[in-house]
């Protein structure tokens, strides 16, 4: 059955209908189209290459074709003739398209809330929001359980390098939930808290306040434990607190040893 609604010069074209609203709209359109074409305004396609170069490029991205056309309003069958023509008929790639269809298309970015939710990313973001949770004292247990996850598979998690964008934005509307609350308010017995905050210690995984925002998702970004990391106090302060040296700390310590050699 068709879902064309009358009054469109579609219906009056492809379905042949001849109702008055269709035949109506037929009218204008071609009256429109005219008037266009004797102003010199007529430019019903445009070149596709760069609307096809576009879509490929998301594609690079992690945003595949079909999702592309979803975003896009457009039709999965015209995005698949844009990039690969019509196979079984030898019909090479579209070299033209309308230009609300080039527009529709150009408009998706490569965000990542446009990336399709089993594209594998990079999971440093995802790694530092979950074991500063255990930091804090959440157990993997009960994180896995917020995630729907299985407990089985959530240590590949909280150590991987990669995650799907599923677990990116779970992992990161769950971050914003608990980052400030106390487990042992939210019914973890304190000695699974304990137990979860000496895990965390002893796999050298970094607190929440060890972050910022603007930091925790880039694989360059070391956590700054003290407050003052990257400074000789810095170090200073992970020998007082007993916590590990962080490797800016290190740095520093190394330059100022080297600079007081070079000084004697």
């Amino acid at each position: 059955m068709s879902t064309r609604q009358h009054g469109t010069n579609a219906k009056y074209n492809l379905e042949k209908c001849r109702c008055y609203a269709c035949c109506h709209a037929a009218s204008e359109y071609e009256r429109n189209r005219r008037q266009a074409i004797a102003y010199g305004r007529w430019h019903p396609f445009v070149d596709a290459e760069p609307v096809r170069a576009h879509v490929r490029e998301l594609g690079e991205f992690g945003i595949g074709w079909m999702r592309v056309a979803t975003l896009a309003g457009v039709a999965t069958g015209g995005v698949s003739k844009l990039l690969y023509g019509t196979k079984p008929r030898g019909i090479p790639p579209t070299r033209r398209v309308r230009p609300h269809v080039a527009l529709a298309l150009l408009a998706v970015e490569p965000t990542f809330d446009n990336m399709g939710a089993r594209v594998p990313v990079d999971g440093t973001g995802t790694r530092r929001r979950l074991q500063a949770l255990v930091a804090k004292g959440w157990p993997q247990v009960e994180l896995a359980r917020r995630l729907g996850m299985d407990q089985a598979n959530f240590p590949r998690t909280l150590t991987g390098n990669l995650v799907h964008v599923r677990t990116v934005r779970a992992t990161n509307a769950l971050y914003d939930e608990l980052w400030l609350a106390d487990p042992t308010a939210h019914g973890v017995p304190a000695h699974q808290a304990e137990a979860a905050r000496r895990r965390a210690a002893k796999k050298g995984w970094a607190p929440v306040g060890a972050w910022d925002d603007d930091q925790i998702d880039d694989p360059a970004a070391f956590p700054d434990w003290t407050g003052q990391c990257g400074t000789l106090n810095g170090c200073r302060i992970h020998y007082r607190l007993n916590i590990p040296t962080c490797q800016p700390c290190l740095q520093a310590r190394a330059e100022h040893r080297a600079a007081s050699q070079e000084a004697a």
